[in-house]
């Protein structure tokens, strides 16, 4: 059994570092409302993100770039009244926090009263260290994210995977030091080669959590709508399905309207 689940009520950051430190691994999933919430908590989940992936999941959009701090903070805020034990991370959203320091410590204070999450997530490294530093000298944790960064698509211009050219890969190996030393508590690498989120887990002292990074990463996120298989038209290589729920719900639905229709729905035992 876990450190985690067997010694403490809620888990911390420093329980998130004690575990890269004793070798287990840290399991991470993105939520956005109470009921998905309290079922993936229950489950005993290390980590709920409050992913800025909302944005395509739950809003309809193309990127993660429209979705507004505000949305974020009732996403987050639809989360902490579900969570009891995970630690709950919120994604500072596309234009709250790059390239002002004093928008991103309020914009992570905002979260951080409005919601009661426990930590927020940053994109990108060197560029972003001045709204990091910021973050930080304010008592807030910060998650890292380097790699594949979704704020940043129309700059890559493809969702393809990153730093497998040797400057990229430097610049990236580069970016999770600078993070390490300036305090981050975690940082996820998405979509890179599994060699080099092996290098980085291994030279750094914070966790690294993977999306598309190889298995040799301190822990592994994916998208909670990927992950049970209510999305149809997202299938990466890093994506493990662990249920078809797109078909079981349509299959109810079609059930209940034929039930409807046919006057089965409700009989006299569900009539009062």
């Amino acid at each position: 059994m876990s450190t985690a689940k067997k010694d403490v009520k809620r888990v911390t950051t420093h329980i998130i570092a004690g575990m890269k430190r004793e070798g287990e691994k840290i399991s991470m999933i993105t939520a956005y409302d109470y009921s998905m919430a309290r079922i993936i908590d229950a489950a005993g989940i290390d980590i709920i993100l409050v992913g800025d992936s909302a944005s395509n999941v739950m809003a309809g959009h193309e990127t993660t770039l429209p979705i507004t701090l505000d949305q974020m903070i009732y996403h987050a805020q639809s989360v902490i009244r579900a969570v009891k034990r995970a630690l709950v991370v919120v994604d500072l959203p596309f234009g709250s926090y790059q390239g002002n320091s004093t928008k991103a410590l309020n914009s992570a204070i905002r979260i951080m009263k409005e919601s009661g999450a426990h930590a927020v997530k940053v994109e990108g490294g060197a560029e972003v260290q001045d709204s990091i530093k910021r973050i930080l000298s304010a008592g807030v944790p910060v998650m890292g994210h380097l790699g594949l960064t979704p704020q940043s698509i129309y700059k890559f211009g493809t969702y393809t995977v990153r730093a497998k050219e040797e400057q990229e890969a430097n610049k990236l190996k580069s970016d999770a030091q600078l993070l390490n030393d300036i305090g981050c508590f975690s940082v996820v690498l998405e979509k890179i080669p599994a060699h080099l989120g092996k290098a980085v887990s291994e030279s750094i002292d914070i966790p690294t959590i993977g999306i598309g990074a190889g298995k040799h990463t301190d822990g592994q996120v994916l998208v909670m709508h990927d992950l049970l298989g209510i999305t149809k038209d997202f299938n990466p290589r890093f994506l493990r399905r662990y249920a078809e729920l797109y078909d079981v719900i349509k299959g109810c639905v079609e059930q209940y309207i034929k039930d409807v229709k046919d006057r089965d729905f409700p009989n006299e035992k569900e009539s009062y």
